[in-house]
């Protein structure tokens, strides 16, 4: 149940009408010294005291739940900043893979062209020796 200052002065304002009804214009019967305004008086005080007592209870919930939220935004935070860096460490580690891939990819593609090249040059060279052969056949 939430208390609000104005359910808690309709509460005091009841508790003193109740009181004051209650004792009426005679005596206490359990306190013959005790007359109705005295009476109304000690109503007021402990409908003051109860009003005070819900009053701290609901200030101590209150701070409670402001803790609570508190340690919540900062487990939820230090999640975050744990997630950042393995997001960094995921995409450092993919970006020296690639690297590694690259590297080979190119190890790979300059085989192919010194291949590529020696039979160029092997066919090249087999060229001009047929050229030379027949050069030699004409003379």
């Amino acid at each position: 149940m939430k208390t609000t200052a104005k359910t808690t002065a309709t509460l005091s304002a009841l508790m003193l009408a109740v009181a004051v009804m209650a004792t009426g214009c005679k005596k206490a019967d359990d306190n013959p010294n005790m007359g109705p305004a005295q009476e109304a008086g000690a109503a007021v005080d402990n409908a003051a005291a109860n009003a005070a007592q819900e009053t701290r209870e609901a200030a101590q919930n209150v701070e409670n739940a402001t803790e609570n939220a508190a340690a919540r935004v900062d487990a939820a935070a230090d999640r975050a900043g744990q997630n950042i860096e393995n997001a960094a460490d995921k995409a450092g580690e993919n970006m020296r893979e690639a690297g590694a891939e690259i590297k080979q990819e190119s190890k790979e593609a300059a085989a192919n062209v010194r291949e590529g090249a020696d039979k160029v040059g092997d066919k090249t060279g087999a060229a001009l020796e047929r050229a030379g052969e027949k050069l030699q056949e004409k003379r």
